[in-house]
């Protein structure tokens, strides 16, 4: 039999479509705001890839929405190793807490859901003592732990399973202050590192930055958006450095790591929530302008999950205009494009080609894939 823990962080995720860049500290502000927790149906998809193995397996878990409920759910063999200080409202010290007992029971393989801070919070007790593979379900995925998507996760740990993961490799773990990243600043941070089997198919690249070299290309990217902004059409501009320079041109101000709204070159609403983005849709036609992350690749995700699968569905994929420059699409090394909005039909209807505004008057057809 294998071991393998799991450990889901229930509230990863809740701050994301609601705006808040993160559920570190704004839990309550997030539910106000109408945030339902992820993290479970995240790990549902994950699980659903081990069924055919569940005589194989034995999984170590821990109380309530921390993993027992789906795992009874979904059949597999299982028993409790920590139960959650407050069923009703989790905390990172619960997941330390947990992994303290992962680490008493010497599991074969963790498997852990949430985000960069769920992360922190494994590397803190675990180190270089266990492998882990994470499940992302986080507003913040920097951290190379994690899967590209849940289903890839399972697919890893399957090939684990069968004895085919044989390489291992140790990968950077990252968080951002998320205070300051609500500001707009963007300040990474090493935070240790965690063991990993490795398959590069499966897992994501680590965030990268935007060279400055960049920054001629991003203005002829800008040109060519704002010189064929129509009137009266609703123009949603995400977050990113190069729709940054895009509102720059348009000498409006803008929400580094949020969604803004401008109606004919003018700012309408700042930093606009998943329901924000829902209403505009109902008044008038909407473009979606929006980049892809670093060398991870994804266009959505990761980082803009107001944009969410209820939001693509009713925009419709034909009014979402992609622009990259042309290093930052030469980085994925003909990877595709990826998108993982949490919804596996949403997720299939975004895949295939999409043209990607690479300057003025340049465009690439570049693969999208889920």
């Amino acid at each position: 039999m294998i071991k393998l823990g799991l450990i889901i962080n229930p509230i990863a995720g809740m701050g994301g479509s609601v705006g808040l860049k993160g559920t570190d500290g704004v839990l309550e502000e997030a539910i106000l705001r109408g945030a339902s927790p992820k993290a479970s149906s995240r790990c549902r998809s994950t699980l659903t890839e081990l069924l055919a193995f569940r005589d194989k397996i034995k999984i170590l878990t821990c109380s309530g929405e921390m993993g027992e409920n789906l795992v009874h759910e979904l059949g597999f063999d299982y028993s409790l190793i920590y139960s959650s200080l407050n069923n009703e409202s989790t905390s990172s010290n619960d997941t330390t807490l947990a992994c303290k007992s992962i680490l008493n029971n010497e599991v074969d393989l963790l498997v852990f859901v949430g985000g960069d801070g769920t992360a922190c919070n494994v590397c803190s007790i675990i180190g270089d003592s266990t492998l882990c593979i994470g499940v992302p379900a986080g507003v913040k995925i920097h951290s190379e732990v994690f899967a590209k998507n849940p289903k890839l996760a399972g697919e890893l740990i399957k090939m684990y399973i069968e004895g085919k993961a044989n390489f291992t490799k140790e990968v950077e773990v990252v968080d951002l202050d998320e205070d300051e990243y609500r500001k707009g600043n963007v300040h990474a941070k090493l935070y240790g590192y965690l063991n990993i089997p490795y398959e590069q198919r499966f897992i994501q690249a680590k965030k990268s930055a935007t060279p400055l070299s960049d920054k001629e290309a991003q203005y002829t990217i800008a040109y060519e958006v704002t010189s064929n902004m129509e009137e009266n059409i609703y123009y949603l501009i995400g977050p990113g450095s190069t729709t940054k320079i895009i509102m720059e041109v348009l000498g409006l101000k803008n929400t580094l790591i949020g969604i803004d709204l401008v109606l004919n070159k003018k700012l309408i609403q700042s930093d606009l929530t998943e329901s924000d983005i829902l209403n505009v849709l109902n008044m008038g036609k909407v473009n979606l302008v929006i980049t892809p992350t670093g060398s991870q690749g994804y266009l959505l995700g990761r980082g803009n999950q107001q944009i969410s699968y209820k939001v693509i569905n009713k925009l419709g994929k034909e009014n979402i205009k992609v622009v990259a420059t042309k290093d930052k699409l030469i980085s994925l090394k003909s990877e595709p494009l990826l998108v993982d909005v949490m919804d596996d039909e949403t997720n299939k209807y975004l895949e295939g080609y999409f043209k990607v505004i690479t300057g003025y008057r340049e465009v690439t057809m570049y693969r999208v894939k889920s």
